[in-house]
């Protein structure tokens, strides 16, 4: 580092997202959670539309922010667009986190979360998960903080029912809950319905995992008015030109096509059952997922070594060498099932030699 670099970030652990080879041959790409299906073709014609770039985009996304609140039922004032959900979780822990409101989340988890409050030197606690690698909340109670729960949590895949979570949001309004819900749209429910209720809670979700835009960076949060409006603050003292103009508009065009976004996260999750089956009858154990993905091991053969075995043939998988308790775990995203019948087919290569 040089000389100049600010003490502040000395200790900082930057997130490391997953492999994006470039100029290498990659037979399958399922490492990094993406949607196999391109975006809805409105996409196209709404980008071509919106091309004037020669001018400032709008950076209260009125046009977005109106389409989803008609979509998502809350008033548009409650919604702030980010670039990705990444964006919007950095400013709730800028707007809420301090040295007197630690930053809750579970040990194994989105790791973007730890590494938001190593960035800010924010105090922050790690809850375990259960042996069965599922988020207890009642493990959270006494805790007060901004909790941060990815629901279905990544890379486990497992949920809590919204009930579940309303009864944890209510019993404490003290606390402050951001519920993360990235993968909602493959077999969970929502909790955006929740904040017009409690003045405890905030929702993310992005366009990169169910609306296939992850190239685009969109993703949006809601919450009651006053919490918006403290995130409006953090926003715009950040970066209030952060959605550009062709992605606002690809935006509303999923948003209006949601009948292809349904039937895509249907024939994922149709997908992902039968291959984690097949999986199963391989000897694998794999956790019951509710996402684009299936966290798996198996007793045949380690996590790193399956990784490196698929990686050689031009297969890309996640492997986490931390946090230790899944090492031996692999996190495969779900392609479409040609793709994931390939993946099977040299698994059982792979397992035979």
């Amino acid at each position: 580092m040089s000389r100049f670099f600010s003490s502040r970030y000395v200790n900082a652990e930057p997130y490391v997202p997953g492999e994006q080879p470039k100029g290498q041959k990659v037979l399958l790409k399922l490492n990094t959670n993406e949607n196999p299906f391109p975006p809805s073709p409105a996409v196209a014609a709404a980008e071509k539309a919106a091309a004037g770039v020669n001018f400032y985009n709008d950076p209260m996304c009125r046009d977005l922010r109106a389409k989803a609140s008609e979509y998502f039922g809350v008033p548009a004032s409650q919604i702030i667009c980010g670039n990705g959900s990444d964006q919007n979780l950095n400013f709730a822990v800028m707007a809420f986190g301090d040295a007197d409101f630690p930053v809750i989340y579970p040990d194994i988890t989105y790791s973007f979360y730890e590494t938001l409050a190593d960035l800010y030197s924010l105090p922050s606690v790690k809850v375990p998960l259960t042996e069965d690698f599922r988020i207890d909340l009642n493990d959270y109670r006494g805790l007060k903080g901004l909790v941060m729960i990815a629901n279905p949590n990544a890379p486990t895949g497992l949920v809590h029912s919204r009930a579940e979570l309303e009864a944890f949001i209510a019993e404490d309004p003290d606390r402050l809950v951001l519920v993360d819900e990235a993968y909602v749209d493959f077999g969970n429910e929502s909790c955006v319905p929740l904040v017009q209720k409690y003045d405890n809670l905030i929702v993310t979700m992005t366009f990169s995992k169910s609306r296939s835009l992850a190239g685009a960076r969109l993703g949006m949060s809601f919450a009651c008015q006053s919490l918006t409006d403290d995130m409006e603050t953090v926003r715009n003292s950040f970066d209030p030109y952060n959605i550009n103009s062709m992605t606002a508009a690809m935006g509303i065009a999923m948003l209006e096509d949601d009948a292809y976004v349904k039937a895509n996260c249907a024939e994922i999750c149709r997908v992902r059952d039968w291959f984690a089956e097949d999986l199963r009858g391989l000897g694998f154990e794999v956790l019951p997922s509710h996402t684009n993905f299936v966290l798996v091991r198996s007793e045949k053969i380690g996590g790193e070594e399956l990784y490196l075995a698929l990686k050689e043939r031009g297969m890309l998988i996640r492997h986490f060498a931390k946090p230790e308790r899944i090492s031996e775990f692999n996190r495969i995203s779900i392609g479409t099932e040609e793709q994931m019948k390939l993946l099977l087919d040299t698994i059982r290569e792979i397992l035979n030699h």
